[in-house]
Formats: structure tokens, C-alpha cells, sequence
């Protein structure tokens, strides 16, 4: 596997150079890599049967409003039979208006759907990434849906709005209340 421990950086909502960790619920803290191995391993294990793999993220207010917490969420849906997910997880330091988060959210997203690409790619499995987005026609974010749909499909992802985006609104969403 070549550079299979490589480190991936990635640079988060204020434009500070980051490392990826993620929490996985039944494998605990884990790097990019790792999250790539064990996807890998998982396909490889069952390859008769049918994947989806998807990136999402979600932004929450905290703090009376001074800080925002990104998260973003990997999801490998084995279909009809579950799947796993790993979550990394972020604060920053400054108040973002709706559109900024929401521009922000698909950037983890683009950014984590590269790396995790790119990961991927390096061990032979290649996999088709959808990237789910936090919005929808009905709300605040519905005039943002054609630029940022644009942006993710123009980037080479297939790109989910709600309800259909569960990995954003679902998976990532949760792990923002805490």
C-alpha cells in the first residue's frame, strides 16, 4: 500500500492547518487512514454485496453564538444490511452567518471526500462518493441549493440535498448537539 500511513492534513473553517481524527461508535478514535483501511476491509470482506459511500457535514451555534461546531461524517452503507459511519468533529472561534456555515460544511466535505478519495484509490478500491449537503427546498437554505449542488457536482461527486442527504442531516447533525 503505497503511503498508506501518509498524514492528511486538511484546512478547517478559519483556515488553520488541521489533522483528520474521527470516532468511529464500534472502533473508537481512528485516522483518515485508518477510516480507510477499514472501509476497505469491509468492502473486500463482502464484496458480493452492494455499497454506498457517503460525506456529509453539519454546523451547530454554540456558545451564544461565538463558537460553531463542525462535524463531518463518513457513512459506508452496506445496502439493505446497515452500515458504519466515523465522525470527525471541530469548534471554531467565530461567528459565521448561515450562508458562510453552509458554504463551509460542503467544503469539509469536499475536502475529507478528496482525501478519503485519494486514500482509497491508493489501496485499489476505488469507490463512487456521494456528498450529502444540509440543505433543502424548504427553509432558510433553499436559495444556496443551485450553487452548492453546482460547485459539488462540478468537483466530480454526486451531490444529496434533504430529505434525501441523510448523512448531513442525520448522522453529522447528531453528533453536533453534544
Amino acid at each position: 500500500m503505497k503511503n498508506s500511513r501518509r498524514t492528511r492534513y486538511g484546512i478547517n473553517a478559519i483556515g488553520v492547518k488541521h489533522m483528520w481524527s474521527f470516532m468511529s461508535p464500534t472502533r473508537g478514535i481512528m485516522s483518515l487512514s485508518d477510516v480507510a483501511n477499514d472501509i476497505v476491509q469491509e468492502v473486500r470482506s463482502k464484496p458480493q454485496d452492494d455499497y454506498h459511500l457517503m460525506v456529509g457535514s453539519d454546523s451547530q451555534l454554540k456558545e451564544n453564538r461565538q463558537r460553531v461546531t463542525f462535524v463531518s461524517a463518513v457513512i459506508l452503507h452496506r445496502v439493505g444490511k446497515g452500515g458504519r459511519y466515523y465522525v470527525h468533529r471541530e469548534t471554531a472561534v467565530h461567528p459565521f452567518s448561515l450562508r458562510q456555515r453552509i458554504f463551509a460544511e460542503a467544503g469539509y466535505s469536499l475536502q475529507l471526500g478528496g482525501m478519503l478519495s485519494e486514500a482509497l484509490q491508493e489501496r485499489g478500491t476505488p469507490m463512487r462518493l456521494q456528498v450529502h449537503l444540509d440543505i433543502g427546498e424548504k427553509g432558510a437554505t433553499k436559495q444556496l441549493i443551485r450553487e452548492i449542488v453546482a460547485w459539488i457536482t462540478a468537483s466530480g461527486y454526486e451531490a444529496r440535498i434533504k430529505p434525501d442527504s441523510f448523512g448531513a442531516s442525520k448522522v453529522a447533525d447528531r453528533y453536533t448537539k453534544n
